[in-house]
């Protein structure tokens, strides 16, 4: 085995974190982009979606299909509440923002452990992707490859609706200027409901997909948050295309740089990113906010 081959798989195994990291993270970025809110609770958000997949799903495509789409609708419920919520705070700072959404982070993930206990769940994944798959001579999990065609087809579909459709023109012209768009009929409060409730979406669908790869337990809503800062971080506030590269390059240092350096893992993906941010203070992509 030549030294490129231990690194394969390792690497296959950082597109999939990636693209997981990115389709949460990009739920992050929209509310961060359009809301101007900085929402703490966005991983309780994943793991809505994580639980439902662990609850609901036994094996079959129904029940995945039942799992996926409870899990986005909760989430996705979630984030409207959390807009409403938030309408007491207006102008007065992230500050203020933050305190809010991780109380509720707290309070929702105390309630979670009660409903679901303090153990992590496994996840039944359907029949057909419970097997592996040969790559170059290696064997990797059926689940996780599917899980990147699907991620890249959302990925795709995003950009398409924030840079080519009706709605997405709507969100980038809240962004600009939300006075003007007030002045056309339109309510930017909505607007801003719509898009945090459609990030809680993606956070959700994430969560339902992603559970076989960061399964649900007591602890997985604050890795999600942590990791999914780091990647609108690094990509830049407000940047979807930021988040994705920025979301692949997290993704290989967590999978590939605990095979080659696992002592010096927990340390490389915040060295990084220092070194990043040392370098371009905005990010990999800064930008103005939701850019493509």
């Amino acid at each position: 085995m030549t030294e490129l081959d231990a690194y394969l798989i390792p690497a296959v195994d950082g597109v999939a974190y990636g693209l997981l990291l990115f389709v949460v993270a990009a739920g992050l970025t929209l509310a961060f982009g359009v809301g101007d809110v900085l929402n703490l609770a966005h991983g309780t958000l994943f793991a809505f979606g994580a639980y439902a997949a662990a609850k609901v799903s036994d094996g079959s495509w129904g029940s995945l299909a039942v799992a996926v789409l409870i899990g986005t609708a909760t989430a996705a419920a979630g984030g409207a509440v959390l807009s409403v919520l938030l309408v007491p705070l207006a102008g007065r700072g992230h500050l203020a923002q933050a305190l809010l959404t991780f109380g509720v982070a707290l309070v929702v993930g105390d309630l979670l452990v009660t409903v679901f206990g303090p153990d992590e769940l496994p996840v039944t994944v359907p029949a057909s992707l419970d097997r592996s798959v040969d790559i170059a001579g290696h064997s990797y999990p059926g689940y996780r490859l599917a899980f990147i065609g699907v991620a890249a087809l959302i990925a795709v579909a995003l950009y398409v609706v924030v840079a080519r459709t009706r709605a997405g023109s709507l969100v980038r012209a809240t962004v600009d200027d939300r006075d003007m768009v007030a002045m056309l009929g339109v309510d930017p409060f909505k607007v801003r409901t719509g898009v945090l409730a459609v990030g809680g979406a993606l956070a959700g669908l994430a969560g339902a997909l992603g559970a076989p790869i960061i399964g649900p337990g007591p602890r997985v809503a604050d890795l999600v948050l942590l990791l999914s800062l780091v990647v609108v971080v690094l990509g830049g506030m407000g940047s979807i295309g930021g988040a994705l590269v920025a979301a692949i390059a997290v993704g290989e240092i967590q999978t590939v740089g605990v095979t080659a350096q696992p002592t010096l893992a927990p340390f490389l993906m915040f060295g990084a990113m220092a070194v990043v941010l040392a370098l371009r203070a905005g990010g990999l992509l800064k930008s103005r906010r939701i850019a493509t």
